[in-house]
């Protein structure tokens, strides 16, 4: 029996293949991001009601590719991402990535749901940038149901 039976160890062939989406996603991340320095956060909420959190500052350039990060940071962020995704372990998790480089600042992010990134709307980027008490990454968004998708006018239902 484990030690926190709350928490229970998940299948390693679900692990590699959350790595897999973990590390496609980061680097989707960074093409799309472009030159600059990136501020990652990602905060979850485990099966057990307790909350983690992690951080990962970014500086990528060109010609050549060059990635700068510290070690500790990358390991601890790209875990929690990889649990994330994994979703056996973890109830719900928001990813937000942050560019303050001139001259096109800006904020994205991402709920992450069934093992996928899901972009977030305005309203819930906003809601999750805005700061928690004792919590140094983005807050989790209230969980709500998603209304059923409408059929837009010449699209098959």
């Amino acid at each position: 029996m484990p030690a926190r039976p709350e928490l229970i160890r998940p299948d390693d062939a679900a692990t590699a293949a959350a790595m897999s989406r973990a590390m496609n996603a980061l680097t989707a991340l960074l093409v799309a991001l472009g030159e600059g320095s990136h501020q990652f956060n990602i905060v979850a909420e485990r099966t057990n009601d307790t909350v983690v959190t992690a951080d990962l500052s970014l500086s990528a350039g060109a010609s050549p590719l060059r990635v700068e990060h510290t070690e500790e940071g990358y390991l601890r962020f790209f875990a929690l991402l990889t649990f994330a995704l994994e979703y056996s372990t973890i109830r719900r998790a928001v990813l937000v990535a942050t560019t303050a480089d001139e001259p096109f600042p800006r904020a994205c992010g991402w709920t992450v749901r069934d093992g996928w990134l899901h972009p977030m709307d305005r309203r819930e980027l906003q809601e999750a940038l805005t700061p928690c008490p004792d919590v140094t990454a983005p807050g989790l968004p209230r969980a709500r149901p998603v209304p059923p998708r409408r059929a837009h006018r010449g699209e098959r239902p």
